[in-house]
């Protein structure tokens, strides 16, 4: 038989169902694969109304050998990267392939070229489809599973990515604590703790379920002010922010939103929610007709957290409100018997965070790397 590989763009019903099955091929006897939400990942791929795309473009790609699919990967233009860093940069995402450096580099080929049509010479990535997503390339830590909204891969991508010709830009990791173990070293700090509200008159409360909405809003208006000098961060829309509000909606759970006030303005927060993978597993990765419930009822059930963002608004990031925000968890913690939690993602050159996660006895449990090609 002859041997033949073609990339091709996602048209219509069929390849963008042949692109969401995919992973399940690739993964199948993987135990430690979580699949994704395909309600989500419909419209994080463009093939459904997703309000990053009001400004942004993706266009997905199939490989195809002998008619059988044995790649996915998509290219995506930022548009709210391109205007604060200039940089003639696009991204690949949602790339899955089968271990063949040759279909690996034809997927890429063809997303470098639909990038260059676009004017756009530089490439970074994994995205998923941007930094505010699901991002980077599991490179250590493949002994367990993701929790909730990490990405997970098969240890030979890297290979395939590194000898395309892409280097490493940043890695990024994800902390991880029993959290039986927090009161003994919080409590050395608790002085300290004392001293930062008396002086600076910090005030930290919960989240105030009789404004639900409003305290979403506020939650996600203080992460996109507080990252601004992230590296590669680029502030969500407010379309955006619209969605992610309503989304958080339905997994928050109250008691581990935490915020700090200092004369009655939110100036920091914390946000930790259950660890949602174990059900997304057991449903599929399929909300309906019935995994809704199943999901819902991990809101009342749970023993593992991930703390997806601790943000302190720049003027006020040198006062030691982190401290506060996760010494607020702990009466949660043991109220709900969790058990471990983990802070991710982390970049390596935020050096304030990863300080603050190993002074509390954390420790780097997964890496994730991003990718630049053509700098």
């Amino acid at each position: 038989m002859v041997n033949t590989l073609k990339v091709t763009p996602v048209k219509g019903f069929w390849d963008r169902r042949a692109y969401l099955q995919f992973p399940w091929e690739i993964y199948r006897n993987d135990p430690n694969w979580v699949p994704p939400l395909l309600c989500m990942q419909k419209g994080l791929l463009g093939f459904q109304k997703d309000a990053y795309y009001i400004r942004n473009q993706i266009q997905t790609f199939l490989a195809r050998r002998n008619g059988k699919v044995v790649g996915t990967i998509a290219a995506i233009v930022n548009q709210g990267h391109l205007e604060i860093y200039n940089d003639n940069r696009g991204f690949f995402g949602f790339f899955e392939c089968e271990d063949n450096q040759e279909t690996a580099n034809a997927l890429f080929d063809t997303a470098r070229e639909w990038l260059r049509e676009k004017g756009l010479n530089r490439v970074r990535g994994p995205m998923n489809p941007s930094i505010n997503h699901t991002m980077g390339l599991l490179v250590d830590g493949f002994h367990l599973p993701p929790r909730f909204m990490m990405t997970y891969n098969k240890p030979y991508y890297q290979k395939l990515i590194e000898n395309y010709g892409f280097q490493k830009a940043q890695d990024a990791y994800a902390f991880v604590g029993d959290l039986e173990m927090l009161p003994g070293i919080i409590g050395k700090y608790t002085r300290i703790a004392d001293q930062i509200k008396e002086r600076f008159g910090v005030k930290i409360r919960p989240l105030d379920t009789s404004r639900f909405d409003e305290e979403i809003r506020m939650f996600l208006d203080v992460f996109n002010r507080s990252n601004s000098n992230t590296w590669g961060y680029v502030p969500m829309s407010e379309a955006e922010l619209e969605q992610e509000a309503k989304g958080l909606k339905t997994l928050i759970v109250p008691d581990l939103a935490i915020f700090a006030e200092i004369d009655g303005k939110i100036v920091g927060s914390e946000l930790c929610i259950p660890d949602f993978n174990p059900a997304i597993r057991k449903i599929k990765g399929r909300l309906f007709p019935f995994g809704f419930m199943t999901l819902l009822n991990t809101k009342r059930h749970f023993n593992e957290i991930r703390s997806i963002s601790t943000n302190v608004l720049p003027e006020y990031q040198m006062m030691g409100i982190p401290l506060l925000l996760l010494q607020a968890i702990l009466p949660a913690a043991e109220k709900w018997g969790i058990n471990k939690a983990e802070f991710s993602w982390v970049l390596e050159s935020n050096d304030y965070s990863r300080g603050s996660l190993e002074k509390a006895g954390t420790i780097p449990e997964k890496t994730y790397r991003i990718y630049d090609l053509g700098d």
